[in-house]
């Protein structure tokens, strides 16, 4: 399920040239630790066993992409490369460092595999609101939203195999912290992320519309880690559930708005916007409104520990804090609620932004996406930038410290759900 993939393999089939797939495994990525590097590498050993089944050859390169595939493409006389899109900062710089180093009769193309409407076809710029993106959207989704073709078992074989990889020895190339451990709930790999997909579609799917804001609830697709390692494709997904429009109108049709909508004007803000993960990349308004602000005294002041060990003084803070810790995924409710208390509890909208990314890249498993920087989570619109610095909102009522920034509070929270059975289902174990 995959664009890039599939459009490699047609160039080759055309070439009547063997297809290669190479992994450039980098040492060390923003905040991930070991949790999301061994959820990404045994993701990747069941692509290298379907790989092999249909005679396509996989290779895992350890280093960065400038420094390891442009020999590899001379050693081995490629023909072609194709790559997939991201609009982050890193790894469009890596696009651009390979793209500089490959030999001028090597043709180079870059494919948005995990859009469904690519980025740069679903606006040429940088858009206000969901508002704004939607129609467009919407618009181009009988173009996009197609069943894929399967790839084959491909009829060239190259002349070489590839080299088998020591797939333990990989982890000794990692200069990450191993300090985060694996979570227990999610095991890596597609044929795992396509089990949570029939799961979501059979027993929560019917309840998304109207349950998927209470925390307590079993509403949520719980998809995001495979979405964001690419172990199941948004696309997938969306083609799956929409087969059950006639049964969940409602639920379906919130999916679609928070995994394609939502999901995709993110994607749109870190593509246009260079300044996604600072304050600098707020709209004028809501940097006026929190310098403005930004010398209000604050109730309490929590250095980046407190915050990391969920030692606040708010319950439901700490709950949510620690259910991240330990599960690698925060209830997409709270991670608005979260975000927005870290604005009140510290010493500027810069520390705030700067401390939620950090606990976020570092343990969310769906962290360092850009679904953190402006939604934190896929499927879930609430985050970031939209609950420190008001991305994608409007102005509210003036109040101390937040200035126009949407507010949320912990009565509202109650009003919400039962607060106190998500307190206890997270309460410190010290």
């Amino acid at each position: 399920d995959n664009w890039a993939f599939l459009y490699a393999q047609r160039l080759a089939l055309k070439q009547e040239l063997p297809l290669r797939v190479c992994f450039c495994l980098v040492p060390k990525f923003l905040e991930a630790t070991i949790r999301h590097y061994r959820f990404m590498l045994r993701g990747l050993q069941e692509v290298a066993e379907e790989c092999a089944e249909l005679n396509i050859s996989f290779h895992l390169l350890l280093g960065y992409a400038k420094d390891v595939l442009p020999t590899f493409v001379a050693e081995h006389g490629v023909g072609g490369l194709v790559t997939d899109f991201s609009p982050l900062r890193l790894p469009r710089q890596w696009v651009e460092d390979v793209r500089e180093r490959l030999p001028e009769d090597v043709p180079f193309a870059q494919v948005d595999a995990h859009n469904i409407v690519p980025c740069w076809v679903a606006s040429p710029k940088q858009e206000y609101s969901a508002r704004t993106i939607r129609g467009k959207i919407h618009a181009q989704l009988p173009e996009f939203l197609t069943e894929f073709p399967p790839v084959v078992r491909h009829p060239h074989l190259p002349s070489c195999p590839a080299e088998p990889i020591a797939w333990e020895a990989c982890y000794s190339s990692l200069q990450v912290d191993h300090t985060v451990k694996e979570v227990e709930w999610a095991t890596p790999g597609t044929a795992a992320g396509m089990a949570v997909l029939k799961s979501f579609i059979a027993e929560r799917l019917k309840s998304f519309s109207t349950h998927r804001n209470d925390p307590n609830k079993a509403a949520l697709s719980n998809l995001s880690p495979w979405l964001h390692f690419g172990q199941v494709s948004t696309q997938r997904a969306i083609v799956e559930v929409q087969k059950h429009r006639r049964h969940y109108k409602d639920s379906v049709d919130a999916f679609v708005e928070e995994a394609v909508v939502r999901r995709e004007l993110a994607e749109n803000f870190c593509y246009y916007n260079e300044n996604y993960d600072s304050v600098q990349g707020a709209y004028d308004w809501a940097q006026t409104t929190l310098k403005l602000h930004a010398k209000d005294k604050r109730p309490y002041l929590y250095s980046l520990q407190e915050l990391e060990q969920g030692t606040t003084h708010d319950p439901l803070w700490n709950a949510a804090q620690l259910q991240m810790v330990q599960e690698g995924k925060m209830h997409g409710f709270l991670r608005m609620y979260w975000a927005k208390k870290i604005l009140e509890w510290t010493r500027s909208p810069e520390e705030a932004l700067q401390f939620a990314i950090y606990l976020n890249d570092r343990y969310e498993l769906d962290g360092r996406d850009p679904n953190g920087y402006l939604t934190l989570v896929s499927l879930c619109p609430a985050g970031c930038l939209w609950s420190i610095c008001g991305i994608h909102d409007q102005g509210w009522a003036e109040r101390p410290i937040f200035g126009k920034i949407r507010y949320m509070n912990y009565a509202g929270c109650k009003r919400k759900f039962d607060v106190d059975q998500f307190e206890r289902r997270y309460a410190p174990t010290h």
